[in-house]
Formats: structure tokens, sequence, C-alpha cells
């Protein structure tokens, strides 16, 4: 226990220049939307509650807007406002808006008619009964409402990290990526002491009495605007260049770690989801993008890979890893897995990847077109022998593969299947087949080596660039330690690389990570 706490206050300390540029990047986003949203969500409280016809649906459209899943909610704003700060902030606007209208409206309604009856005989406006009366009586519970969308909000923003707006959910889903329990903790503890830590002073704002709540209330606004302001504070510094990397790739020693060790490499650099990264590079929002070398969106982008030529990025063939249990329930599994085996080349890989991430085409279609060119495609025998349990990390090349294993096994055994796909990262990946929740998933070998065995780096340095050496390696260990099979590889290398357009890459002159790192240190 000892060593774990060290562990994390270690890797806390470590990254605290990245820890304390999230942490103002959250706030900044908290505290931006929630000004927005109670510039929108108290007037047409107000509104309502004037016109209380206009009541149900206001609220109820608030509602509705709630309940869209947050991470959905990103993605559809980012054909709107691209990616970054703009999209993340409109959501969680959308996500602070029904608290915020709906305590309003209940805390105006909810005041003595009475009370409201004496102001009018007494000569007051509108505005005066407004501002004099409703408002100050209204208070505890609006601010409640406030309470709760800055909760919200806290929570929410999080996910902005997928779409290269920053904030504390970085290091939560670089942790996730990566199986490192230590960055998920650096991510997720600032991130629940900021919620709690604003629920205690909002609370407490709550408690005040009206006399002293009008001097807070004129506070209020300039607080949220300089928390507000937060946001810019890490855009201050930057490069010549901006890099677009996802959350695995950053924590990894065969990713940015390697970068920097390894060539020197400084760069600006924000974090993104791989859903979103491509496009963004190719709208000229990034320069720099770290992809994987048989995605199909090099082509349908214009990419071009930057060379590797201090070779840091191991390989990584392809091949699922299974549950040595799986294959003794289910006799006849691992031949009819091993069909795949040496069928799909890089270039292959390339445009079935082309098929599903630009021209959209469904994972079943394109699997089931590619066995029947193999002739390896059979119908389905309706089998009730067992099910098969197949898992996919949340990427199309995954979902592909997962669409072909499943046709493999309905059509030449008599076991069923059932897919649980998009299960986020490595880690969750893995943690599902250790724990039994599924019986196999593909994985690659680079990966197997320096994410989830983490062998030292002297052991890493002399294998990790030798194909045959990295399959045997990860293959023994694995049976050793976890009593998990690799069976044979499918014929692909899908190896992380670094991107640039390659319009961009001709101007500059850049196609080597070596030129890359001189363009950038001749400012």
């Amino acid at each position: 226990m000892v060593e774990q706490q060290q562990g994390l206050f270690s890797f806390m300390a470590q990254e605290s220049d990245k820890l304390i540029t999230q942490t103002f990047q959250h706030i900044g986003l908290t505290f931006i939307s929630l000004l927005f949203a109670i510039l929108i969500g108290l007037p047409l409280g107000i509104l309502i509650a004037r016109k209380r016809k206009l009541s149900p649906s206001v609220i109820g459209v608030a509602g509705v807007l709630q309940t869209i899943p947050s991470i959905a909610l990103l993605g559809f704003m980012i054909p709107v406002l691209g990616i970054g700060a703009k999209p993340a902030i409109v959501a969680l606007l959308i996500y602070a808006l029904l608290p915020i209208i709906r305590n309003t409206y209940t805390g105006i309604i909810g005041i003595d008619k009475h009370i409201i009856e004496a102001a009018k005989a007494m000569g007051m406006s509108k505005w005066q009964i407004l501002l004099n009366v409703e408002f100050p009586l209204a208070m505890p519970v609006i601010l409640a409402g406030i309470r709760t969308a800055t909760v919200i909000n806290v929570g929410v923003a999080t996910l902005a990290s997928y779409i290269a707006a920053g904030g504390l959910g970085e290091f939560i889903f670089g942790g996730i990526s990566l199986n490192n329990t230590n960055m998920i903790l650096a991510g997720a503890i600032p991130a629940a002491l900021l919620a709690i830590l604003l629920d205690l002073l909002l609370s407490g704002i709550q408690k005040f009495n009206f006399k002293k709540l009008r001097y807070g209330l004129i506070a209020l606004p300039v607080l949220i605007v300089v928390f507000g302001f937060f946001y810019l504070i890490p855009n201050v510094y930057g490069s010549k260049l901006t890099a677009g990397f996802t959350p695995e790739f950053m924590g990894r020693q065969d990713g940015d770690l390697g970068l920097k060790s390894a060539y020197g490499l400084k760069i600006h650099t924000i974090v993104i989801s791989d859903a979103v990264m491509y496009k963004a590079a190719y709208a000229k929002e990034l320069d720099v993008i770290s992809g994987y070398s048989t995605d199909g969106r090099l082509k349908a982008f214009n990419l071009t890979i930057l060379k590797d030529d201090k070779g840091i990025f191991p390989p990584y063939y392809a091949a699922p890893i299974i549950r040595s249990s799986s294959l003794q329930k289910f006799p006849g599994l691992e031949e009819v897995l091993n069909k795949l085996a040496g069928q799909i080349t890089d270039s292959v890989m390339t445009d079935l990847n082309y098929r599903t991430d630009y021209l959209h085409q469904v994972p079943e279609r394109v699997a089931k077109d590619f066995l029947i060119k193999k002739g390896l495609w059979k119908a389905s025998r309706n089998g009730k022998d067992g099910i098969v349990r197949i898992g996919s990390k949340i990427f199309g090349e995954q979902y592909i593969l997962a669409e072909m294993y499943s046709m493999l096994i309905k059509g030449y055994t008599d076991y069923g299947v059932s897919t649980k796909t998009g299960l986020g990262g490595t880690k969750i990946c893995f943690d599902a087949l250790v724990n039994d929740q599924i019986d196999f998933y593909p994985e690659y070998t680079g990966t197997g080596l320096l994410v989830l065995l983490q062998p030292d780096k002297k052991m890493a340095q002399n294998i990790a660039h030798d194909k045959d050496k990295t399959y045997d390696y990860v293959k023994a260990e694995f049976k050793k330690k976890y009593n998990i099979d690799w069976l044979k590889p499918i014929g692909f290398n899908n190896s992380y690389a670094l991107m640039m357009r390659q319009k961009q890459s001709q101007e500059l002159n850049v196609n080597t990570i070596t030129a890359l790192k001189k363009y950038l240190d001749n400012k």
C-alpha cells in the first residue's frame, strides 16, 4: 500500500507541469461554459416563470438535451465547430442549462403571492419586483441549480480531452489506455477534489443571508470570468507547429516519451481522440499527428508518414490473444482463428480501414467481402454448442477483425458468438480478458511488449526491433504470467507513426522525425 501511494505521489510530482496545465484547462472549461449557461439559463427561467405555458416545452427541451450521451454530444459538435475548446464549451453549456433553468423557474414561482401583491401595492415596477423581491427570495434555489450545474460540468469536462480541449481527462483516458493506475488517479483525484471544493464553496454561499449574499453576488460573475481565463494560461506557450497525440501515445515509451528521449523533440502538443485526429490534420488544425501505419485515413486525407530514422516504434504485428481455458473449452477454435494467419498484408489492411474510416462502410460488410474474396466465408451454422465472447478496442481495424473472427466461428464451428466491441483502450480490453469477461481479442505485439509486459529498458531495446523476437517473447511471457496464448500473427504490421499533410511535408522539407526536430529547433 505504501509503495502504491509513493508511486502515485512520485508520478504526480514528475508530471506536475502537465497536471497544473490540465487543471487550469479544466477549471477554465468549467467556468466559461457555466458563465454562458447562466447568461442563457437565467433569462429563460425568468421568462417561463412569467409565461408559464412555455415552461413544459422549455424545460422539456433542456431535459432532452441533457439525456444525449456526453461523448455523442461532443461528436455532434465537431462538424459544426471543429475540435478544441469551442465544441467542448457548447456541450458543457448544454448540460448545465437544465438545472439553472428549472431552479430559476421553481425559485420564482415558489414565492408567496401575497409578497408580490404587496410589492405591487407599494408601486414597484416589474423590474423592481424582480431585482428587489423575487431574485433575493429565489436566490438560494437558483444557487442550488448553479451548484448542480457546476458539479456536472466538472465531471463532463473530463471528456473534453477527446476533442483536443484539454483538461484532466487527458490523464484519465491516457491511464486507461496504458494500464497505468497512477495516471488515472492523477487525473481523477484532482477532478474529484475540484468538484467537492466548488460544491462546498457554493453551498457556503447558499447559506449567506441576503445582505451578505448581495456582495457575494457582485463578486460571483467576476470570479467566474477570472476562473474562465484559466483556460488561456497554458496556451501562452507554443511552438512553430502543433501536434495532436492520442492519450495512449502521450504516455508510451514508443510514443511521446520516446520522441523526447530519443529525438529530443519538443513540440506544442494537444491530446486528442484518434477518431477526430486525422480530420483535424486535414483541416489544418493540427500539423503533426500520431497515427497508425495501416490506417485508411492516411490515403483519405493525403497524409504522409515521417520516417522513424531512430527506430523508436517497434513492430506491431496483430494476432488474437486468447485465454488458455477458452481454448480448452472450445475445441477446434484455435484452428479456426488461425485461418486468418498471414492473410492480411499492410496494404490490404490499409484498404480495409479506408472502407470503414472514410467510405463509412460497416465493418460487417468489409469483413464479409474480404472473407469471400479469400474463399474463407461460410454461411452460419447457427451453432448452439456454447458462446465464444470476442472483444475489440475502439477503432475501425479492430471492429473489422472482430467481425471476421465472428463469421469464421459461426461458419466453421457449432459455437455461437457474442461480441463486446469498442472496449476503450488496451487496459479495458486486457482486463476484460484476464477477468474472464471475453475469450479473446486482437492485440499487437508491440503493445503486448511495452504496455502490458513492460520489460526493463535493456530487454526492450534488445528485442523491440525484431518482429520474430518480439512475438516469441510476448508469447512466452503471456503464457507464463497470465495463462494467455498468442495465436499466429495475422500478417500486417500496424505500428505507430508520426504524420503530416503531404503538401506541408514537401513545403517544409520535413520527411523524417529528425528533420522535424531540426525544423522546430531553427526558430
